[in-house]
């Protein structure tokens, strides 16, 4: 099927049912799933998507249909029922379609080997990674081991003239683990996903963080409640940066829903914070040519030292702010309507090597998991549970859990003093180990 044909003869049919202007959003893919667990398969899944998701709109209304088959019949009642939708939906003058005719390039988002590596390959990696796990004398189960990989292509055309695809790939494995000891019982895990399958990182590597993610939280002690520096590890430290993220989402500016919806080039963090949301990457999980309506991406610094320098729009969030859509449409899936999102969002590494932080610090608590929200995007204010090690005099002294933490997003931001270089680029949202002067731990 000429998938780039069939968005164009749809748009043209949209316009020719009456509508005054039309977008087709179209994918088409593949994704596959292996299970083991304890040497065995439990699972091994492969299917083909394909859908498509319409938007019309006629005198400033707007409507939305989408269809998992795109058969002619399926696609034209998908156009009739979001024509009848448009015609009883409130008009609004921001509902307009993007007319950007650049596509940003990158590299690296399409690997043409991954669906030549055989399933059995791909099922024995499973079983020598799992076997690498339970080679630690301190594990006693396996919550078994997952491949997954997916790969596609989007086709994006509207009634402005636009006509855009790119393709990508993803894959990635993991392993969960569970350590014991008497009646105590932790577990362990770790998945990573690259766009390449030549890219995906050793099975020692993974196995081994597993293993030692669930034994070395064994017999935790407790601390009392105090104030003291708190250590984010960079596996956890991402989770902070989601109610941030939400912060500076344009449309929450404009609902007064964000803590940071008035402080545009004004100084809301440290010197120590960096903030970047670069769709360019090579190679990136989240890096793509255009946005979910066919805006262009680019890289973007969102926070500069400490200074707030812009929010991220789609094209109708933007017109409403009266600015220029950043190319943060985003779109789960065919069937939905854009939303405001970040591509490869960071913050940007420091220079201290982690263990050099836990040195510098005389008590404190370096956060190993964190439950809870994060930051309150409205208000800025913080708390979760976390679990972790207690440091005493720049050493880790034993692991904790069921601890609590709480502050304020200014606390945090400005009590920001110490910044690691282990950034791994390798997630969607990431950042590096950093720490925070001092927050409220709630403990016995």
């Amino acid at each position: 099927m000429d998938f780039k044909d069939l968005a164009k003869q749809t748009i043209k049919k949209c316009l020719k049912k009456g509508a005054e202007a039309a977008e087709i959003y179209l994918e088409n893919g593949r994704n596959l799933t292996i299970e083991v667990r304890n040497g065995e398969i439990e699972r091994i899944q492969e299917a083909a998507s394909y859908g498509a998701g319409l938007r019309i709109i006629i005198k400033g209304r707007m409507a939305f249909a989408s269809s998992n088959d795109l058969k002619e019949k399926s696609l034209d009642e998908a156009i009739n029922r979001a024509i009848a939708f448009a015609k009883i939906t409130s008009a609004d003058p921001a509902n307009v379609l993007p007319d950007d005719p650049r596509v940003s390039p990158v590299e690296g988002l399409y690997d043409p080997l991954i669906r030549q590596v055989p399933i059995d390959e791909k099922i024995e990696l499973l079983r020598r990674l799992e076997k690498l796990a339970m080679k630690d004398s301190r594990i006693t189960k396996s919550g078994g081991a997952t491949y997954r990989e997916g790969e596609g292509e989007i086709i994006l055309a509207n009634s402005n003239g636009l006509l855009k695809s790119f393709q990508a790939t993803v894959c990635g494995y993991g392993i969960e683990v569970v350590a014991e000891k008497g009646e105590q019982k932790s577990s362990g895990s770790d998945f990573r996903q690259r766009r390449f399958y030549a890219d995906l990182p050793p099975l020692e590597e993974v196995a081994s963080k597993a293993a030692r993610e669930a034994s070395e939280m064994l017999d935790p002690r407790p601390v009392k409640t105090q104030r003291a520096a708190v250590i984010f590890d960079r596996e956890v430290a991402y989770a902070l940066l989601g109610g941030i993220l939400s912060a500076l989402n344009g449309e929450r500016v404009l609902q007064g829903a964000s803590f940071l919806g008035k402080k545009l080039g004004q100084k809301i963090a440290s010197d120590f914070l960096t903030l970047i949301d670069d769709g360019l990457r090579p190679k990136g999980l989240a890096s793509k040519p255009f946005d979910g309506e066919g805006v262009a991406t680019q890289r973007r610094i969102i926070v500069h030292k400490g200074i707030l320098q812009g929010y991220m729009y789609n094209t109708i969030v933007a017109k409403r702010a009266g600015v220029e859509s950043t190319g943060n449409a985003s779109r789960n899936s065919f069937s939905s309507l854009p939303g405001i999102g970040p591509h490869n969002f960071y913050m940007e590494a420091g220079q201290a090597k982690p263990e050099d932080i836990i040195k510098a610090t005389k008590t404190g608590f370096l956060v190993k998991e964190i439950t809870g929200y994060g930051i309150n995007p409205v208000n800025g204010h913080f708390s979760g549970g976390a679990s972790g090690f207690w440091i005493e005099n720049g050493r880790i002294a034993f692991p904790v859990k069921g601890l609590t933490i709480a502050g304020s997003a200014d606390e945090i931001l400005f009590g920001l003093d110490l910044v690691a270089n282990d950034l791994d680029l390798n997630r969607i949202v990431a950042a590096p180990t950093f720490r925070v002067k001092a927050l409220q731990i709630g403990g016995d």
